[in-house]
């Protein structure tokens, strides 16, 4: 096919353009750089051309297809889909290796253009979301996933283009909003790290910042969660990115070319230090399974891989018509395909799917209703709502304990809420009475479950009993120091399941006196928002 490819002599373009030519496309270069297209285009064997995107494109007729590989995509200006509207307008299919959320999503506009065209006019055919989504759908199937974490982890020593780092700059501080459990939760970009596996070993950590994947995967995958981190490899550029993001939040500075190239150059000086590894991670959980595809690129081809999925695209024989971000359009044996050329493994890895409940209560687990198991399945953050009646114990010692802990007023009908959000080490439950609230922390243990309430920890003897799930305190510790039997709480607690809704009774006795603590009965359902494309 007959190609223009603007910003085909950056890093992520060079490389595009190296594989076109191999598959033995017409490759046209463009820029506003002639000198550095031509040097790129006389090494592979290609045309040059000079073009400004915000210039003339009457040169785009006769060309078959035109990808823009320029970028950076956040700063199109007022008009950022006149080079695609040209492209239609010339007869031409239009990619682009966008990583701008609301770019790729935005490209809708021209569906009815393109379709009426029978042209292919697809944004963000790179890692993200073309390659990614390709990999959640291969490891899902028909399934739909409960949460999806992708990270981009490359190596120290590949180049780095100005676009892509003021992408990341222009984020780093700014406020962004994360899908999980169902809704939408503010995030900070360049927060929250996290670490990778890679093949061979390799770990890596990553920090959120958002892309298309946050934004398009809730509507087209139906996912819970939706989480995405980019890493660095070096710690003195991640922290130090850190700092930026926490100076950003404080005193905010434009992001501008000056700024760009000063980090720039900070990184130059350090390109020499760490590898020329990188990859990616896209892993997706579903009820039973969490199933994971990783990517390594060695000897620093990691900047080829946005360039796959166009590749894989134009090596079909035909284009699919119309407008919109590039959501599942190849697939991944395409991807993996068009990688075999290059210094890449991946792997994939499945292994059950076993939440601190299932841990604990092992095959008793699948005893219990659909309803309770569903509560118990949380694969990030899970949120249930419902209504519920309260009752106090009204002693001075029970009044301060209930003080202590944190435990609702007395009620005859409130609105109760429950928000389970797991952490590396079990569970956070903030439980919601009306305005009143508490938190536990569990835990899945070699002795069995045990609740944190602030320095005290109990041990629960979770039993499976007449279908409904009982939680008795069966010991109990401040700090490290055990607690005498007489000092323990009495829980009559359980979860069960009536008229098709799941409903939690939990009475509690105050130690020593033995009285009321508090008691609380209600139900619950699965909360979440409408998902917003």
């Amino acid at each position: 096919m007959k190609v223009l490819l603007l910003g085909g002599y950056g890093v992520f373009g060079g490389r595009l353009a190296l594989l076109l030519v191999r598959d033995g496309h017409s490759v046209t270069i463009a820029g506003r750089d002639l000198t550095a297209a031509r040097l790129l285009a006389e090494k592979l064997g290609c045309s040059a051309l000079c073009m400004d995107r915000n210039g003339d494109l009457t040169e785009l007729y006769g060309y078959e297809v035109v990808i823009d590989a320029a970028g950076p995509f956040q700063a199109y200006g007022d008009d950022p889909y006149r080079m695609a509207r040209a492209a239609i307008a010339a007869g031409a299919h239009y990619l682009d290796l966008s990583d701008s959320a609301a770019f790729c999503a935005g490209i809708t506009v021209l569906d009815a253009d393109a379709r009426s065209a029978g042209l292919c006019v697809l944004s963000g055919v790179s890692s993200v979301p073309a390659i990614s989504s390709a990999a959640v759908r291969a490891l899902t199937g028909d399934q739909v996933p409960r949460m999806i974490d992708t990270a981009i982890l490359p190596g120290n020593r590949s180049p780095r283009g100005l676009s892509v780092m003021q992408s990341i700059l222009s984020q780093a501080g700014k406020p962004m909003r994360v899908w999980r459990g169902g809704a939408w939760t503010p995030a900070t970009g360049w927060s929250d790290p996290q670490d990778y596996r890679l093949p061979g070993g390799l770990r890596r950590q990553a920090w959120q910042i958002e892309v298309p994947d946050q934004t398009l995967f809730p509507a087209h995958f139906r996912a819970e969660t939706v989480l995405f981190r980019a890493g660095l490899e070096l710690a003195i550029m991640r922290y130090g990115l850190a700092a930026f993001a926490m100076l950003q939040r404080l005193f905010p500075i434009p992001v501008s070319k000056p700024v760009v190239r000063a980090f720039k150059l900070v990184a130059n000086l350090l390109s020499p230090f760490g590898s020329g590894k990188g990859g990616m991670s896209v892993m997706v959980i579903t009820n039973h399974e969490r199933k994971v595809w990783r990517l390594l690129a060695e000897e620093g081809e990691g900047p080829f891989i946005p360039g796959v999925a166009a590749r894989a695209l134009l090596r079909r024989k035909s284009l699919p018509a119309g407008a919109g971000p590039a959501l599942s359009v190849v697939t991944l044996d395409e991807c993996e395909a068009a990688m075999q050329d290059l210094k890449v493994r991946t792997e994939q890895v499945s292994e059950r799917f076993e939440p601190i409940f299932v841990q604990v209560l092992g095959s008793s687990f699948v005893q219990l209703p659909k309803e309770i198991q569903m509560t118990h399945l949380t694969a990030d953050i899970s949120r249930w709502r419902g209504r519920a009646k309260i009752r106090r114990g009204t002693s001075l010692w029970s009044r301060a304990l209930c003080r202590l802990f944190g435990f609702p007023a007395a009620a005859d009908d409130t609105a109760a809420e429950v928000i389970k959000r797991v952490v590396p080490t079990g569970e956070v439950w903030q439980r919601f009475f009306g305005p009143s609230r508490f938190a536990s922390k569990l835990a899945a243990t070699t002795s069995g479950m045990t609740e944190r309430f602030g320095p005290f920890t109990f041990r629960l003897g979770l039993v499976v009993k007449d279908e409904a799930l009982h939680y008795p305190v069966v010991s109990g510790r401040l700090g490290p120091l055990p607690l005498p039997k007489w000092l323990l709480p009495v829980s009559e607690a359980r979860e069960y399941v009536a008229d098709g809704l799941f409903h939690f009774d939990v009475k509690l006795s105050a130690p020593i006196v033995r009285d009321l603590l508090v008691h609380y009965t209600g139900t619950l359902a699965a909360a979440s928002e409408s998902v917003v494309p």
